[in-house]
């Protein structure tokens, strides 16, 4: 493995549960009774671990990284493949979903090219352009990248964790854009946990259910085609054969975050997929991941079973972009604000809750 990124690998430290005791003997102090605030207790816990104090989820920024793919030639999405390219260009001019929510939730948002068609963008703001190429390759036909290609997106990740951490940003969250992008990560899903595309595939963008059995096959074309590489169980060559451009810079986002010591907000399906990728390269970014949303694609839920995750929320939702992450930002932040600004039982002269059971 080339030494950058062997080096950013190896710049991962776990993070450290031994302070976990410490935060949650403050959050049993508050003027509540113990545990009461259920899991928003424990995201504020996590985020005492990741940050070695207070939890603070402001300022936070969602990355929306734009890719192509090869494999939409084999049919796999409703949507021509220009759709990319309009929606990349939708969320500079603040007309997405993902902006919406960014805004109304006090979220800065940033749209990176990382492989999508078409050339260069106009410049903007909001706009971030490191493109790698445009588009991967068919990965029912090939490799979807080079090894080379792979990881050069993936560094590209990286350096966007670092870059927002330089600015001062302390949680990031996942976000992508690329027609077609449900079929990869599907067959990346299947590629690392021995999973059946006939059971994973969804409709993605909305396929019938005829079509999405003709992507399923395709799905299982490439599993075949690739079975060496995925039996040979390194991460990096099964996410160059299978991946994303956009699927890996957001590996990199996650594991240069967890290097930056970020709190790190994982979207959906697509961005599940990258987090599997960072995870198999980088087990130590589990500690410092919160997963936004239970996909309503039909294979998250597998997904996340293998996985042993628990999203925070479940409310349908299939947008992608980094939408669910948004939405759940306000839970982070809600729960931070309460481990910062509720008072302790002492300062309110408020008698402590006592267990009715305690001997």
């Amino acid at each position: 493995m080339p030494s950058r990124l062997d080096a950013l690998i190896r710049g991962v430290r776990p993070v450290d549960w031994a302070l976990e005791p410490h935060a949650r003997r403050h959050l049993d102090s508050l003027t509540k009774p113990p545990g009461s605030l259920g899991r928003l207790e424990d995201l504020a816990a996590q985020m005492y671990c990741i940050q070695g104090g207070a939890p603070q989820m402001d300022p936070a920024r969602i990355y929306t990284i734009g890719g192509d793919h090869g494999v939409h030639a084999e049919g796999v999405s409703p949507s021509v493949q220009a759709v990319t390219r309009q929606m990349m260009a939708n969320f500079l001019s603040g007309g997405g979903g993902i902006n919406a929510l960014t805004d109304v939730y006090g979220i800065d948002f940033k749209a990176v090219d990382a492989g999508c068609l078409g050339g260069p963008f106009p410049e903007h703001p909001r706009l971030i352009q490191r493109k790698i190429a445009e588009g991967t390759d068919n990965l029912a036909a090939g490799p979807a990248m080079s090894r080379e290609n792979c990881i050069r997106a993936i560094l590209l990740g990286a350096d966007l964790a670092a870059e927002a951490r330089a600015e001062g940003y302390r949680t990031l969250g996942t976000g992508e854009m690329g027609v077609a992008n449900t079929t990869p990560s599907t067959a990346l899903y299947c590629a690392f946990f021995g999973m059946d595309p006939e059971e994973l595939t969804g409709p993605g963008a909305g396929l019938c259910q005829d079509a999405a059995a003709r992507k399923a096959a395709v799905i299982r074309t490439a599993l075949t085609l690739h079975a060496p590489t995925i039996a040979a169980g390194q991460p990096l060559d099964i996410l160059a054969a299978l991946g994303g451009y956009e699927i890996a810079a957001l590996a990199g986002l996650i594991i240069g975050g967890a290097a930056q010591r970020l709190v790190l907000v994982v979207d959906g399906f697509i961005s599940s997929a990258a987090y599997v990728a960072a995870w198999k390269m980088c087990p130590a970014v589990a500690g410092y991941c919160v997963f936004s949303h239970a996909s309503a694609e039909p294979g998250h839920s597998k997904a996340m079973q293998a996985m042993q995750a628990s999203p925070l929320l479940d409310l349908g939702m299939r947008l992608g972009e980094g939408t669910g992450a948004a939405v759940a930002m306000s839970l982070l932040r809600g729960a931070a604000h309460a481990y910062n600004a509720m008072a302790t039982f002492d300062d309110a002269g408020v008698t402590e809750v006592e267990d009715p059971f305690a001997s």
